[in-house]
């Protein structure tokens, strides 16, 4: 409210109209307000970026189509021009470079089919097992180039129209070893990975040295299969029991989560997604999702592969009582009971 002061002269009088000093408390309110708008500001671009950075770290244990893009939001597309022959009329279509990274015996081989049951994907295996061609970064690169310029051939190579192009890579061949050139070839070239990891170390150990195993044995008539078609092969791969070192077994399985989590920190930079053998099995969605990150059209997958190791664990495990004792009451004791 304005003050009014009277002046009083001896021929005349003035009003003189004062404004009103402001209140302390009204620009206290107001620098309160302004520094709450600012902090609100500041705290949603943080957030926003913290997504981004957290996106990695999550990708462990969630395969979302969102989660699944990591920082690389947008699948770069290639027009490669092989050397060995002409896409002809399929030179205008785009291809999308992938690559499986996993572990031995941890279902690529099945997730590879089902991949190659898709009329535009050509997955060309696991090219990296033979060691000429991961002796050094050079052969590396040598190699990838043939890959995705579509000069590499195998079964399952759909090369003109072909609109994924990728093959499946083990953790053991090369790759962490030469990891900081792979993810520059990576990035550069666009490639986008698959992580594919077991849920459950235990049942891949029991698959490894089974398999390991019938190399040596052939129990198939006098042949080594790593993968079959049937109940039949399957059931009569599963009769082995293999013996489990108990001693180290704790070890050997914080071994294997620790490659699976060191794979991911090297690549944390890449286009990438996290795909679990168990999802594989129990959720339609994850093929789905797979597809989607590939930025390809969705379709019904199938392979003739079967499994060879179902039910419970302690039919697949010789010294079965050794290795219930030695988790029971760890952190790992979930392994001796989950499915798959």
């Amino acid at each position: 409210m304005a003050e009014f002061i009277c002046l009083f002269g001896k021929d005349s009088a003035a009003i003189v109209i004062k404004q009103p000093k402001k209140s302390p408390l009204f620009l206290r309110m107001i620098v309160l307000v302004f520094a709450m708008v600012c902090g609100l500001y500041i705290c949603s671009v943080c957030l926003k970026q913290f997504g981004y950075v957290n996106l990695q770290s999550s990708q462990l244990v969630q395969t979302s189509p969102i989660d699944s893009h990591s920082l690389r939001f947008v699948t770069r597309i290639h027009y490669p021009k092989p050397q060995t022959f002409n896409r002809d009329e399929c030179g205008h279509n785009p291809v999308r470079y992938f690559a499986i990274l996993s572990m031995q015996r941890s279902g690529s081989g099945w997730f590879e089919t089902l991949l190659n049951s898709h009329n535009n994907v050509s997955s060309n295996g696991e090219i990296f097992s033979v060691l000429d061609r991961r002796k050094n970064i050079t052969s590396i690169i040598q190699t990838l180039d043939r890959v995705y310029n579509l000069d590499w051939f195998t079964s399952a190579s759909k090369n003109e129209c072909s609109a994924a192009i990728g093959f499946k890579w083990m953790l053991n061949q090369g790759l962490m070893v030469n990891h900081k050139e792979i993810v520059e070839y990576f990035n550069r070239r666009g490639v986008s990975a698959i992580f594919l990891f077991r849920r459950n170390p235990l049942r891949r150990m029991v698959s490894v040295l089974a398999n390991s195993y019938d190399r040596y044995a052939k129990l198939l008539n006098g042949t080594h299969k790593s993968h079959v078609h049937s109940p039949e092969e399957a059931d009569a791969l599963s009769k082995y029991k293999p013996v489990i070192n108990s001693t180290s077994l704790i070890h050997d399985l914080q071994e294997t989560e620790n490659s699976a989590a060191k794979a991911l920190e090297y690549f944390n930079t890449t286009r990438h997604i996290v795909v679990f053998y168990e999802d594989l099995i129990t959720n339609q969605t994850t093929l789905k999702r797979v597809q989607e990150f590939l930025n390809i059209p969705v379709k019904d997958l199938s392979s003739r592969q079967v499994k060879i190791h179902r039910g419970d664990l302690s039919d697949h495990i010789k010294n079965w009582e050794d290795i219930n004792k030695t988790l029971n009451g760890t952190e790992y004791e979930k392994y001796l009971r989950a499915d798959y």
